[in-house]
């Protein structure tokens, strides 16, 4: 655990992480019911239906950030993408062959992070990124950000992330995303 302004970032996997997923929750609902995703409480809890599945996987992992009491303010996760991962088929435009090739190690897929907004600007969100981070055999770290999401893809860039693409994620009606990724070799 790291101490920082009154925050507390924590990494958890498996059954820790499953048991935090209140605390993602509330989060996830929070901030992504902002501008420019309009998420709705069906939205929050079709995103949640995965989560079961996804913290089971052997190479899943979670950060969570609390205040001194405990209060739930950031939280990021995600797993390694595994060989056949459709990730790469949801590109609009198609990659070379090197950059889309998995093998179940290659690629850690940043699925979610978010911060309340009243814990933004703190430094709250690079503070999980890094511990959700810290200590992967990954070569990389691929996501999806909403391009109206100012906020969100000035952060990315300033960690050292470059888009890639842009994806339709989970299929064609999606909207439109860029695709990100972070070399970390």
């Amino acid at each position: 655990m790291t101490r920082q302004d009154a925050v507390t970032t924590e990494l958890l996997a498996g059954s820790a992480a499953a048991r935090a997923e209140d605390g993602f929750r509330l989060i996830y609902a929070e901030a992504f019911a902002e501008p420019p995703y309009g998420e709705t409480e069906d939205d929050v809890s079709a995103a949640f239906r995965r989560f079961p599945a996804q913290v089971r996987r052997r190479t899943f992992r979670a950060a969570s950030a609390r205040t001194g009491t405990g209060e739930p303010v950031g939280m990021a996760y995600g797993h390694t993408l595994t060989a056949d991962t459709v990730w790469w088929d949801e590109l609009t435009e198609p990659v070379p062959e090197d950059v889309r090739r998995e093998d179940g190690r290659r690629t850690f897929g940043l699925m979610e992070l978010a911060v309340r907004r009243a814990w933004r600007g703190r430094g709250v969100a690079r503070r999980v990124h890094e511990t959700l981070l810290a200590g992967i055999a990954a070569e990389r770290v691929l996501l999806n950000v909403h391009p109206g999401s100012a906020a969100a893809s000035r952060a990315y860039r300033a960690w050292g992330y470059r888009k890639i693409g842009e994806a339709r994620p989970g299929g064609g009606s999606a909207e439109l995303h860029d695709v990100m990724l972070l070399d970390l070799r």
